[in-house]
């Protein structure tokens, strides 16, 4: 008996050998089959290089090394040339500053580029079929829904409302570390609010973020955020196919952090459902998801709950990361820039008619559309922010077929097309000598404010792509910063330490930004 156990247990022994050996060799095979077909790809490339082609500046394996400051990288390649080229394994990805090449893609020739296999395959498990993730039919169904209800004033008025009532909790809450002489970690109470806003428009729904009592919503902050991280990631990781096969490493992490999401969303989408349905949700007209869920009514089959998660996430990346990485970034630079500040808070209070005895909240309810229409400097001020620091630091697409560009450069089909918003705003020859310099004032005319070409200022993207909530956006940062500027002045807790940025889909602050708050008017 114990002859046929350890026989047994030998047999067992040696097929878990046989296993790993096989999973082994199938994983080397696949890194070897990886390594030299970019090997052979790069070879042909240098050897076979077009002088029509644009300038080679490296391979993905430089923006790999270069991950944790990818978008200052970007910066060298604009300096370097105006548009040139990376090899990534089987394609070549080409970066350009050039305003017309950009129009050229956006616009002009826009049918002849989409967000490609390459990109949607990278961003799927987290995004889905969202709007930033898909093209074709699905693309344009999304937009036509998403620019209806965008259009409408009952969403303004409900947008500007909550916009209005969460910048006075904001205010509220920061008047105690104002008091106490305390240091907030400004970026965090920012995402919160935002968070707080964007669920309350789009999903109806109130989170409560920014006290602190939903644990669950601020679980899911943390894995949204963890994720965008892990799924730019794959951007420069060449072995990620493999390690999500194996559920391993950034892969492992990556799923743990979109079961936590899709728990999270789905049930709203659920509660949702059944409120409508049995008449319980009385601002079913107001939020986006209603509007959505009355829409889907006419195509159940296509327009899914798990088609509404993907809406849902791909509306929150764009209200609530972009929007509060902007302020983020806007606050820093006015304690960078203490006189720049002193004008926002002096045009803010000319704008607004209001009394010596308003409290925060009657205060922020005068903050109306009139008034925030006076307030050039301060749009002027988000703008130049914006300009510098991009919520979205570089975006792009694939070429679908053959195409020359405006500055004679050949691009081939499944060539990638990244426009490197992050550097533009670096460059000389866009913005001139004082280009690294913040200063509002350039977009102003007799203290007017002045747009600029789309595709000098990408910050909004382009063509007919160009993002719908823009003008949301500002409402809500114009808002944000009127209310807690007439209130408060704000200084860096470290003059001497300057905010690092997180490589992912937003410009974001790694470890926040902590800052020292005091009442206005009252002398630090």
């Amino acid at each position: 008996m114990d002859i046929q156990l350890s026989s047994l247990a030998a047999s067992a022994g040696m097929c878990f050998v046989s296993v790993f050996a096989i999973v082994f060799l199938a994983i080397t095979f696949y890194i070897l089959s990886i390594v030299v077909s970019f090997a052979v790809f790069c070879v042909r490339e240098f050897a076979q290089r077009a002088q029509d082609r644009p300038p080679l500046i490296g391979t993905v394996l430089r923006q790999l090394k270069n991950f944790d400051r990818l978008f200052d990288e970007h910066v060298s390649y604009a300096l370097l040339h105006h548009t040139g080229r990376l090899i990534y394994p089987g394609h070549s990805e080409v970066f350009t500053s050039d305003p017309a090449v950009i129009e050229h893609v956006l616009k002009t020739n826009f049918s002849k580029y989409s967000k490609g296999a390459f990109n949607t395959q990278v961003m799927r498990d987290l995004f889905g079929h969202g709007i930033f993730a898909t093209d074709g039919e699905k693309w344009r169904h999304q937009r036509k829904l998403a620019s209806h209800e965008f259009s409408t004033k009952v969403l303004r008025d409900f947008s500007s409302d909550v916009f209005r009532m969460n910048s006075a909790k904001l205010a509220e809450k920061i008047s105690y570390a104002a008091a106490d002489r305390t240091t907030i970690d400004m970026q965090d109470l920012l995402m919160r609010t935002t968070m707080d806003s964007m669920f309350k428009v789009g999903l109806g729904t109130e989170l409560n973020t920014l006290s602190g009592s939903d644990e669950s919503s601020i679980q899911f902050s943390d894995a949204f955020d963890e994720a965008s991280s892990l799924v730019y990631y794959r951007y420069v990781d060449l072995l990620w196919q493999v390690k999500r096969h194996l559920n391993i490493g950034s892969e492992a992490k990556l799923k743990k952090c979109i079961q936590i999401i899709d728990k999270f969303v789905m049930k709203l989408i659920q509660q949702k459902r059944g409120q409508m349905k049995n008449g319980h949700d009385h601002n079913a007209r107001e939020d986006i998801l209603s509007r959505f869920i009355l829409a889907s009514e006419e195509d159940p089959e296509t327009m899914n709950d798990r088609y509404l998660r993907d809406i849902v996430l791909s509306f929150l990346l764009a209200g609530k990361d972009t929007t509060a990485n902007t302020l983020s970034w806007f606050f820093y630079m006015l304690c960078k820039n203490p006189v720049v500040q002193d004008k926002v808070a002096f045009e803010i209070k000319e704008s607004v008619n209001w009394a010596q005895e308003d409290n925060i909240e009657t205060y922020s309810a005068r903050l109306n559309q009139g008034a925030i229409d006076k307030m050039h400097y301060l749009h002027a001020t988000l703008t130049e922010t914006l300009r510098l620091y991009p919520a979205v630091p570089v975006d792009g697409k694939m070429a679908d077929e053959d195409d020359v560009l405006p500055n004679g450069y050949r691009v081939i089909k499944g060539d990638g097309m990244n426009y490197m918003i992050y550097a533009m705003g670096r460059m000389k020859y866009l913005w001139g000598e004082d280009a690294e310099e913040f200063r509002p004032e350039r977009w102003l005319a007799n203290g007017v404010f002045q747009n600029e070409s789309p595709y000098k200022f990408v910050a909004f993207n382009a063509g007919p792509r160009i993002c719908l909530g823009k003008e949301f956006a500002y409402m809500q940062m114009k808002i944000m910063a009127a209310t807690l500027i007439h209130f408060y002045r704000f200084k860096l807790e470290d003059e001497s330490k300057g905010p690092v940025y997180k490589t992912m889909f937003t410009l974001h602050m790694d470890k926040g930004l902590q800052l020292l708050v005091y009442p206005r008017g009252i002398s630090t």
